[in-house]
């Protein structure tokens, strides 16, 4: 199998910039000669992603990922290797070499695709055939007019086990696509192939570059699960898309709407608000709340008035607010959800629902009414639970104008004079304050010790060793021309960790190629080595750059090998024991 040559991904670095490619989907700050920013990838108020303009890579201190603008591509698009280099040659306008490989994982995503996209024609044809007419009425009944059921492309499974299984098999797919496509699966027994979804209305689940990624049914009868949705695949994981984002993205509004179903979503766009979006059949993710970080400023929770969405929407505002956006909460009157009060109004829909949009509350506005609602103000014990809880909510914010604001309505409320909650406050806030500095060196002591070193394991085994190792190699790639000099003194098999080996001979044999070493990263290591190799790289760009580091690198490498393992010592002679002693106390002298 053919490999993308050295020089074609150094042409598709060249002319994609990853400092402009990032700056496309997040903002960034100069910071001396790097630039950070907001992870794109976690939620934070601090900007902890780092992008290293002099070797094009990047690392975000929060999340741990870092890599290059190939690796930026494949997770702020969620692509494969392969796509995220088509991807970069499109938007700079190259060719692949007609050599250029395909991975099996990139033509199996797009089988999937393919599958996903011919699925969606079925259900759709099955929709508006005389065998769908129970569907069709019953999507009109929920008040949905035919360009609303066309636009959205839904449809109907057929009340049978093989339908879509048999359809797709015509079409050439193999039984293996389509039930990794999760599409079909086998039974119990293994003797057949059923159809994952059947007698149900489909909706299809579509992402921002207009691929049909999986499928959610929702069935016509009181029966449970009242919604299937398709289970996570190499094109589609729930935690990390929006239903109807890719509607969303276009509209004009700088805010996103954000409901629990797929039928609130669509029959808000019907009623004209097209920056309505929904999570798949789970609680809103950090990932989701990332997502939806690139594509605008403020969400309005739109969750349903019972008492889980109301829960569900105190857990939404705190990860919307981690993640820096502005949050307001939707309160539908009567405790209706978007797609029943719409339909209640029929025609004056769209008036009726902006109204309730004007009036909408702050995310700290609808938490405090919240607290509130669960006291008995009329009693000293109320008073004093609502204070207390109240107080412990406001040491949250950051906007010391936030917070006065509400100290004075909490005072307004309670009876208890502002000076006395805003001193309650400040404490509060120095407690936070060293829990967090608590929490930090606890993190910062983790770092040092490397026990949560999944990458290379032997790293908290042999902290010396492996942190000599590091700097050695982060020296060598900064400094390519010092290879001769280190294999002069150093070899492979005096690495003490498998892992800083691999790397010695992988940027070694590299560099004595004349390439790069650092352009097939994205290829030739897994996201989380990529991760390690470039915080390690980075790191070493601040550390000494002279021969004298170099020589202290080296010498601790070689006087960690050289001591005696626990099984050497466990399972020595006396006379092997008495060596081995000899040796250690010569290392030291």
């Amino acid at each position: 199998m053919a490999r993308l040559s050295d020089d074609f991904i150094r042409e598709i670095k060249y002319r994609n910039d990853l400092g402009e490619l990032a700056a496309s989907y997040m903002q960034l700050k100069r910071r001396g000669r790097n630039l950070v920013g907001l992870c794109p990838f976690h939620g934070e108020k601090t900007p902890s992603f780092n992008i290293y303009t002099e070797n094009g890579s990047f690392y975000c201190f929060g999340c741990g990922t870092g890599g290059d603008v190939i690796t930026f591509a494949m997770k702020i698009e969620n692509l494969d290797y392969m796509e995220a280099v088509k991807f970069l040659a499109e938007r700079a306008g190259m060719s692949l070499p007609e050599d250029a490989y395909d991975d099996s994982l990139g033509k199996l995503r797009t089988r999937i695709y393919e599958a996903n996209r011919e699925a969606a024609r079925f259900f759709y044809q099955k929709l508006v055939s005389p065998e769908g007419s129970e569907a069709l009425s019953y999507l009109r009944q929920r008040g949905l007019a035919d360009r609303t059921i066309r636009h959205f492309g839904l449809g109907y499974a057929p009340d049978e086990r093989f339908a879509l299984g048999n359809h797709l098999r015509q079409r050439g797919f193999t039984e293996s696509e389509l039930i990794t496509a999760n599409l079909v699966f086998k039974s119990r027994s293994g003797n057949s192939v059923l159809d994952r979804f059947y007698n149900r209305v489909m909706f299809p689940i579509i992402d921002v570059r207009g691929n049909v990624i999986a499928f959610g049914g929702r069935i016509m009868t009181d029966q449970k699960p009242k919604y299937l949705n398709t289970s996570d695949t190499p094109v589609f994981n729930k935690s990390n898309n929006l239903f109807s984002l890719n509607n969303a993205k276009n509209s004009k509004s700088d805010a996103l709407i954000l409901c629990e179903g797929y039928m609130d979503v669509i029959s808000l766009n019907q009623a004209g608000f097209t920056n309505a979006v929904a999570t798949l059949g789970t609680a809103l993710t950090p990932d989701q709340a990332a997502l939806m970080k690139r594509y605008c400023k403020e969400v309005i929770i739109c969750y349903d008035a019972d008492e889980a969405g109301q829960n569900a929407t105190v857990r939404a505002i705190d990860i919307l607010r981690r993640v820096g956006l502005i949050v307001k909460v939707i309160s539908i009157p009567d405790g209706k959800d978007p797609d029943e009060f719409i339909r209640r109004h029929g025609d004056k829909g769209h008036a009726a629902f902006q109204n309730v949009l004007d009036n909408s509350g702050n995310d700290m506005d609808y938490r405090m009414q919240k607290l509130r609602s669960g006291y008995d103000m009329n009693t000293p014990q109320g008073k004093l639970g609502y204070l207390t809880e109240g107080v412990r909510l406001l040491c949250e914010l950051d906007n010391p104008m936030e917070r006065d604001i509400y100290a004075s309505r909490l005072s307004d409320e309670t009876d208890v004079a502002k000076s006395s909650i805003l001193e309650q406050i400040k404490n509060g806030m120095k407690r936070r304050s060293y829990n967090r500095r608590k929490s930090d060196f606890s993190q910062i002591q983790k770092d040092i010790s490397a026990r949560d070193d999944r990458v290379n394991p032997q790293h908290a085994a042999y902290l010396r060793a492996a942190t000599a190792e590091e700097n050695l190699i982060a020296f060598l790639v900064n400094n390519p021309d010092k290879l001769t000099y280190i294999h002069e003194k150093l070899r492979p098999e005096d690495f003490t960790t498998d892992f800083n080996r691999k790397l010695f001979e992988y940027f070694s044999k590299r560099i004595l190629n004349q390439q790069d070493p650092m352009t097939a990263l994205a290829s030739d290591f897994t996201s989380d080595e990529q991760s390690k190799i470039v915080r390690m790289v980075n790191a070493g760009s601040d550390m000494p750059r002279t021969v004298q580091a170099l020589d202290e690198y080296i010498a601790v490498i070689l006087e960690e090998k050289s001591k005696p393992t626990e099984n050497e010592i466990r399972n020595s002679t006396q006379d092997e024991f008495t060596d081995l002693f000899s040796r250690l106390k010569d290392n030291h002298q």
